[in-house]
């Protein structure tokens, strides 16, 4: 008996693949996390959507991620997801401080679950990028004009108080009280992350937002105790991580995405990288999912070629050998055979893809194929790969037998 969308289906195929985990790819045997167990090693990306309404998902979101569920991605994560109003980037971001917006997502991964994907929620604060407009309208601050509209400016914070570029507003440093207020903010988001269905909840410290505004000098000058040298610098991040395993189920898992280098100029390197994620396996992180860039400055520090194939690769297995911890990898991995590879040469242990399946959706199952899996229409949900099984033997006649003709009238 299966559950399909929350219609019980009579069937005597159980679902899932049948190949022998063994003599499967890589990329398609079950991870083991905590407790928690995903069906293969693919994980969506999380990407905004900039279509909430006061924090709170709509039915775009069970659509939108509901697709990369049935097309048989492992992981399914959501996107970038606020501790806090001000966290937000844009008004139009999701958020998950308020039970109302938990109780919303639980519709959400109600469905993942039922698709056998793995639900996960990135939780992060713009600091001093938010309080902007959505993407494709450049994200430039908001003014007096979306005051007018309802949409009302708001007062950023950051590590110090330093713009994040040309005319953007300036933040407030968060003293100690605050920082201590916005930790129990964190920790309050991961708790409603367990009460909302998620399996796997991932910090958000990088692409220069609040947290990442810490870990770097670039925007961090502060002379306390949260700034200063690395050790003061990686303070916010490594209590704030404390907070949230300690809120976190302790038999789930814990992510924390990571800007493994600043961009162009900055002053966050590698080596600190590994440093710093050897201090959060110590503090329960399970995987560094590795991105780069976000904020600049002016060394030496050249920009990260992003236009190249899988080039936060070559981070996430540096990071993955030198601090003894497992990684998630993301960007430009678009191809089945480049992902099997990177699993099989130890550079990572998830891949992560995101744009690539806005256009495919359905590239776990393409993938599978490629790759040789018998039974790789078994990928997809029990209704679709019924379907789909003839139309695999059709293509197999064709290919074996000559053109038949096509009949047009009866032969009298």
């Amino acid at each position: 008996m299966l559950k399909i969308g929350g219609v019980e289906v009579s069937t005597d195929r159980p679902g899932g693949l049948g190949t022998p985990v063994d003599e499967r790819p890589l990329l398609f045997r079950p991870i083991e996390m905590r407790g928690v167990t995903a069906r293969n090693r693919i994980m969506l990306g999380p990407m905004s959507q900039y279509l909430s309404i006061d924090g709170n998902v709509s039915d775009w979101h069970l659509v939108h991620l509901g697709q990369f569920a049935l097309g048989g991605a492992g992981i399914v994560c959501a996107e970038e997801t606020a501790v806090e109003a001000r966290g937000r980037r844009t008004h139009h971001c999701a958020g998950i401080y308020t039970d109302e917006q938990a109780r919303g997502w639980r519709r959400v991964t109600n469905f993942l679950k039922e698709l056998k994907a793995t639900p996960a929620i990135q939780l992060g604060h713009g600091g001093r990028r938010s309080s902007v407009r959505s993407p494709w309208e450049g994200r430039s601050p908001l003014g007096e004009s979306d005051k007018a509209a309802g949409l009302a400016p708001w007062q950023t914070i950051s590590s110090s108080a330093i713009t994040h570029g040309v005319g953007r507003p300036t933040p407030i440093a968060l003293d100690r009280r605050q920082i201590r207020e916005e930790i129990v903010a964190w920790a309050d988001a991961a708790k409603r992350s367990a009460d909302a269905g998620f399996d796997i909840v991932e910090v958000h410290g990088a692409h220069g937002y609040l947290i990442n505004q810490f870990l770097s000098p670039v925007a961090n000058r502060r002379d306390d105790a949260y700034g200063g040298d690395r050790e003061g610098r990686m303070r916010f991040a490594l209590e704030l991580v404390e907070a949230v395993r300690a809120a976190w189920p302790a038999d789930k898992p814990l992510f924390f995405r990571a800007s493994v280098v600043d961009g162009k100029g900055g002053h966050w390197d590698i080596d600190d990288t590994v440093v710093f994620a050897k201090e959060l396996k110590a503090r329960g992180v399970d995987f560094i999912d590795c991105s780069c860039g976000g904020l600049e400055g002016d060394s030496s520090l050249p920009a990260v070629p992003r236009y190249l194939p899988g080039y936060n690769v070559v981070y996430s297995g540096h990071v993955r050998r030198e601090a003894g911890i497992s990684t998630v990898v993301v960007g430009l991995v678009t191809e089945a055979e480049q992902a099997e590879a990177i699993l099989r040469e130890g550079k990572a242990d998830i891949i992560a893809i995101a744009r690539e399946m806005l256009v495919d959706p359905y590239w776990p199952a393409h993938a599978a194929r490629k790759l040789g899996l018998k039974d790789w229409l078994d990928v997809l949900p029990e209704n679709y790969a019924f379907r789909l099984a003839p139309r695999e033997e059709e293509r197999d006649k064709r290919n074996r037998a000559p053109t038949p003709e096509i009949p047009f009238r009866r032969k009298d």
